[in-house]
């Protein structure tokens, strides 16, 4: 996906979602000859709404694609909105108001505009559709060289393997696996069900107020918390319509200690009526909101990895976003994990000293770098679900709420990246895998 290769070896990005295409991109723009291989027939981008956060924005910068995401939404869009916290119950008091700051600048916009903007970046000469990965495997002749296997039975052939395919990646199969039928199985012991539910719907903002939605909407994203639920609303597409999260989860069991049945699809359907039923006795604006919501609405069961992997890499094969770190959706983070994430993986695998002799110590780096900032980001998710669920540290009162809420974005949104990839570079330094700057 180049003119003109620069380093020694070809790269593999397996999912072309958010993460996989941005990572692809910037393999492109630094010279690395990359492939991209997509297990459905274009491109596409399943739910809603995405939130790109100030520290996700500052990496898109920095990969190249900030311009073109922007140049696809109205002016203005790029902008510090913090948050508005209600209750879900009674008169929907404001609990609490997360301040904006000017570099918390942030994008709020639907996941197929977004998608849009990075597909015109791809040269489509290097795309392949309808490609789902099904394992990974060494070559049996060509030392180092690994083979790409796909559902359709053929496969391809590269030096370095990214597994950008989500949660449920069989990308992870090679780096979790010890090979053989036992590969699945232990691939399977780091997704589960997180207990939570997401009802997922779209409503023109217009619709609301004529229905008699009384909370005054802004720009501003809202949540509307209670006991065991909340409800968050974002405005998109320049406030004409509000993207709406319904959460439900219990707190009574830990997360992977109760999964789904046997063939139960994580996403379904769910009758209006029967989400009305899981909001009973709460506030008239949310009442109001799930009687707009489709008599069909989108019900997701969140998996998650759990446990934590002990490693996103193994040999040349690496893991980025969801594939590695699936989190709850409580902080709006899991999309710019896996956009940090591709942001180190391209400064790395483009940086003049990496070559295909080291490329393992390079992954390893990144893994290791990698791991403890996107496992703060999930425990960080984590915890702000049981907040706006009653379930905080300091309890449900106004005050108690507050106090949990305050900075909850803070380990998120105010992180030094590059003072990330120098540490990297610094510790590869270290090992003498780079050479040692003068």
């Amino acid at each position: 996906m180049s003119k003109s290769n620069k380093k020694d070896f070809q790269v593999a990005v397996i999912g072309g979602g958010v993460c996989g295409l941005a990572c692809a991109i910037a393999l492109q723009n630094a010279g690395v000859s990359v492939e991209i291989f997509e297990a459905a027939a274009a491109f596409g981008e399943v739910g809603a709404g995405i939130g790109i956060g100030p520290n996700a924005v500052r990496a898109l910068k920095a990969m190249g694609p900030l311009d073109a995401v922007l140049g696809k939404l109205p002016p203005g869009s790029l902008s510090s909105k913090g948050f508005l916290f209600y209750s879900g119950l009674g008169d929907h008091q404001l609990v609490y108001d997360y301040p904006p700051a000017a570099e918390d600048a942030s994008i709020s916009m639907h996941r197929a505009v977004f998608l849009d903007a990075l597909v015109g970046l791809v040269d489509p000469r290097y795309t392949h559709f309808n490609k789902r990965c099904t394992s990974i495997s060494e070559h049996p002749i060509s030392p180092g060289k690994l083979v790409v296997h796909f559902q359709d039975g053929t496969s391809h052939e590269a030096d370095v393997v990214l597994g950008a395919d989500g949660v449920k990646s069989a990308v992870r199969d090679f780096v979790v696996g010890a090979g053989g039928a036992a590969v699945g199985a232990a691939n399977e012991k780091h997704v589960a069900f997180s207990n939570t539910a997401a009802y997922r719907g779209i409503i023109p903002s217009a619709l609301l107020r004529a229905a008699g939605f009384k909370t005054q909407l802004t720009d501003r994203p809202a949540c509307f918390i209670g006991p065991d639920k909340h409800v968050i609303v974002v405005p998109i597409k320049n406030g004409e319509l509000i993207n709406v999260a319904a959460f439900s989860a219990r707190y009574d069991i830990p997360i992977g200690s109760q999964n789904l049945p046997a063939g139960t699809p994580w996403v379904d359907e769910v009758s209006r009526e029967d989400l009305k039923k899981e909001y009973d006795g709460w506030g008239s604006d949310i009442t109001t909101l799930l009687c707009l919501m489709p008599e069909k609405t989108i019900r997701w069961s969140v998996h998650v990895v759990h446990p934590p992997l002990e490693s996103y890499a193994k040999g040349r094969v690496a893991l980025l976003g969801d594939a590695a770190h699936a989190m709850l959706p409580h902080l709006g983070a899991g999309a710019g994990q896996g956009i940090e994430d591709a942001l180190l993986l391209t400064r790395l695998l483009g940086h003049p000293d990496t070559c295909i002799a080291n490329m393992q110590a390079v992954l390893q780096t990144y893994s290791d770098i990698r791991r403890p900032r996107s496992q703060i980001v999930w425990d960080a998710s984590q915890r702000a679900g049981s907040v706006y669920d009653h379930h905080g540290p300091r309890g449900s009162t106004v005050q108690g709420l507050s106090e949990d809420l305050q900075d909850i974005w803070k380990p998120v949104w105010r992180y030094d990246l590059d003072a990330e990839f120098e540490q990297a570079v610094a510790k590869l330094r270290g090992n003498a895998a780079f050479a040692r700057s003068e």
